[in-house]
Formats: C-alpha cells, structure tokens, sequence
C-alpha cells in the first residue's frame, strides 16, 4: 500500500469521511515537530514535520504503515492550540474495531445432511464458510485439508452430530489439531450436542466416557467450546477450557406460546422425577401446573451378572465379627405408575432435554391418554430419533414432537410428519459473534437459573 492513499480523520471522529493526504502548500505558515505511536504496540520509525512545503511522511516500510493507526500531534505556533490527527489506511473507517486477526468458520462434517446448520449460522454472521475437505479414505480413515490460511485467527469450527458418531468425532479432533499446527489464535468448537452426554457417570465397572472426550478435544487444541443443553452440567467441569452451555428453552417456550392456541389450558409432564427440575422451570415461566409421572419402567441393573451379589465364603463368614457386618441395601421395587398432578381435560407437554430411544415416551403418552389428556405435545432439545423412533412416533398416541435442529433429521421427517423442528442458528451465531469481538455472554443468560 502506497503511503498516498492513506487516510487523515480528526481523532475521535467516527463516520467522517476520509480524505487522502496529498503534498499541499501551507499557506498558515506553520513550522512544528510532532510525535509518532502505533495504537498496535508497533514500533515503526516514523517522524513528521510540518512546513511550508507540505505534509512528509517516512516509516519503514508501506506495510508497517498499513497495519497500524497512528497519531499525530503538533502545536500551532498561530493559533497556540494543539492539534492532533489520526492515521488509518485508506478504507477502515467504523470498522476499526473489529477483532483483529479475522474470522473463519469450518464445517467439520462430511456428510451433506449435516452441515444445514453450519449454512444458517454463517449466513447470519455474513459471512462465507471457510475452505476445507473433509473425507474418508477407503480404509475408514478420516482425512482434513483446510485449503485457507488461518494463521492469527478465531476459528470456529461447527461439528453436528449424525448416526457415526466415533466419525464425527475423529473429524472434530483431526480438524481441531490441524488449526493448531497451522497457528490459528483460537480454535473455539461449535457443538451443539455434545456426545456421549449420557455416559457422563460411573455405572458398575464402565467409564466416564465424557470425561474422556472432553480431555481428547482439550489435548488436541480445543481452546473454547460452544454447546448447549448438556445432559448434566456437570459436564462443563471435564473441561480445562471455557465451556458456554447455551440454552434452547427461550426457542421451545416461543413455540408453545405461537404454535399451541389453548396452551393456557396446557400442563408441563415430567416423565419421570429425574426431569421434575426442568418441568418445573417451563411451568413457571409459562404459569402452568406440573405433572410427573412415577413408577416408570427404569433401566435394569442387575448385580447378579458381575459377581457383586456372590455371597462371601463360609469360613470368611465366620471370621468377620458380628458388629462389623456391612447393612445390606435393600433392593427397589417399581411401585406402579401414577400421575402427580391433574392432566384430565388438558394438554400435556412432556419436556426433557434427549429423545433418542422413543419408549419411555410412548409409555408416558399412553398414561396421560388413560388420565384424561386430550393432546400430547413432547418437546427435546436434541432429537436423536434413532431406529424405529419416527414410525414409532406416528403410531403412538403423541399428536407432535418438537426438537431443535442441533442434530439434523431431515429423514426423520419425511417418515414422520408429527416431528417439528425449532431453529437454533440464531443464538449459536450471537454466541461466536460476542467471543469473537470480545463482548460479553451473559447476555445470552439473562434469568437463566441453576436448574434450567
């Protein structure tokens, strides 16, 4: 860049208009010395002095020039006053305020069906989708080309979750690590469901699996991560990087209030007590009564199949003193099904945050018919719908199934036409927006409690 097709703006002067510098005569006959500073923290070797003759101007280089603003200040020997000006490369004018370094967004995901999302949020943004191949090679092995440079910039990288789910996985890892090798500033993952969400305790003799993800994706140069309505919260704490679990219930309370004409005459249905919490949370916000539903068919787990109910030896039983005998736990027993809570005459909208395996939902609407309730909506952040979920859904005594496009189901769809689908993009865009810029996110927080 040419050092004449910078730019002078009075300091402090946004939206002026700005003009080129040109060698003029002073006809004020002004004669001072002035300083030079790089709001960058720059060094650049440049003085000025203003005479008759006009404004000169030397740096070291037309590049160091175009990188920085710079200030100019000067005394008029006239006039006694101080005057001061502002040096920006022509063409930055209200946009000197961007983060600098730049934006990219990837889509990590090779199947077409999912990278819907990724179009929304970008078209939001204004901006294009970065430059990447994202492939599987004939023997299963995940291979990613990024094809721009992203050196000294936020990427973010957009990762929706379809049927193979270790691939997806290996797709987010693999692109992650290549930003990192290629000096990207920051690399913050979108990932609107987070997997193995569910696997997030210690059941028996497994693992915690989500703790082990969320120490591969840290490991592999993850450096911020975008999700939303994890399983449990607790989650955020396997992270050694900042966690922003986003909320999808303003979106779904939206729909309720739009969608259901008589949802005043609606009552929120926890299917079991473990999701009473944010039942609890739509009811209030909507003022309307809670139902939970109890004694439901729970999980097995059996103790007889892994040695924990062998019964010790009996010369072992002898030995170990009467006061020291370890109190057995008495087992469960599943009371029968009950409905807290009136749902006769009304319309029942079961909440809960996963809809993958649709049983427990059936069951759940075939009580609520038997109680009385003339509509049943079910409403999930992430629709997993996996095997025979949508023709089981179309079968069943539920009139509609609202989900969030955070996992996409465009097939689903088509086998069920009782799936309806709430659009997220706008508060995944908001969110990359303000990390990018620097802003704040409680915003994106406003009246969000502990148990929402």
């Amino acid at each position: 860049m040419a050092l004449e097709q910078a730019c002078l703006l009075p300091a402090g002067a946004d939206g002026v208009r700005p003009l080129s510098i040109v060698p003029q005569h002073n006809n004020s006959g002004v004669a001072g010395k002035g300083f030079v500073s790089a709001n960058a923290g720059n060094s650049i070797a440049a003085s000025w002095e203003q005479t008759a003759r006009g404004f000169p101007l030397r740096a070291k280089s037309a590049e160091q020039f175009s990188s920085v603003a710079l200030l100019f200040c000067h005394r008029s020997r006239k006039t006694k006053q101080d005057l001061m000006f502002c040096v920006a490369p022509h063409g930055i004018g209200s946009t000197m305020n961007v983060t600098k370094g730049g934006l990219v967004l990837f889509s990590a995901n090779s199947n077409p069906s999912c990278m819907e999302l990724s179009r929304r949020i970008s078209e939001r943004l204004g901006i294009e989708m970065g430059k990447v191949q994202v492939y599987q090679e004939p023997n299963r092995e995940t291979r990613v080309q990024i094809q721009e440079s992203v050196r000294g910039k936020d990427v973010f990288i957009i990762q929706t979750v379809s049927k193979d789910v270790n691939t997806i996985i290996m797709e987010l890892l693999i692109m992650v690590y290549a930003c990192k090798t290629s000096c990207a500033k920051s690399i913050i993952g979108v990932v609107p469901y987070f997997p193995y969400s569910k696997q997030c305790k210690m059941r028996k003799r497994g693992s915690i699996v989500s703790k082990l993800l969320a120490s591969m994706m840290c490991k592999a140069g993850l450096t911020h991560l975008i999700t939303m309505d994890l399983h449990q919260k607790e989650i955020q704490g396997f992270f050694n990087v900042p966690v922003d679990n986003l909320r999808a219930s303003p979106f779904l309370l939206q729909y309720i209030q739009e969608e259901i004409p008589d949802y005043r005459n609606a009552v929120i249905v926890a299917k079991s007590p473990a999701s009473a919490k944010r039942a609890q949370s739509f009811a209030e916000r909507l003022r309307l009564g809670i139902a939970v539903i109890h004694g439901e068919a729970q999980d097995a787990e059996s103790d007889l199949v892994d040695g924990r109910h062998s019964p010790p030896t009996a010369k072992n039983v002898a030995a170990i003193h009467p006061s020291l005998e370890i109190p057995m736990l008495i087992p469960k027993e599943k009371p029968p099904i009950t409905v807290v809570g009136d749902v006769g005459g009304r319309i029942a909208i079961i909440v809960d945050d996963i809809i993958d395996d649709v049983d427990s939902f059936l069951a759940a609407a075939e009580t609520l018919k038997e109680r009385g309730a003339y509509k049943i909506f079910v409403m999930a952040t992430h629709g997993l719908l996996s095997s025979d979920a949508p023709r089981l859904i179309e079968e069943s005594a539920i009139d509609e199934v609202v989900v969030t496009n955070t996992i996409p189901h465009e097939i689903q769809k088509l086998q069920c036409p009782k799936i309806k689908t709430v659009d997220i993009s706008l508060i995944l865009s908001e969110a990359i927006r303000r990390i990018h810029n620097g802003e704040s996110m409680s915003y994106l927080f406003r009246n969000i409690g502990l148990d929402d």
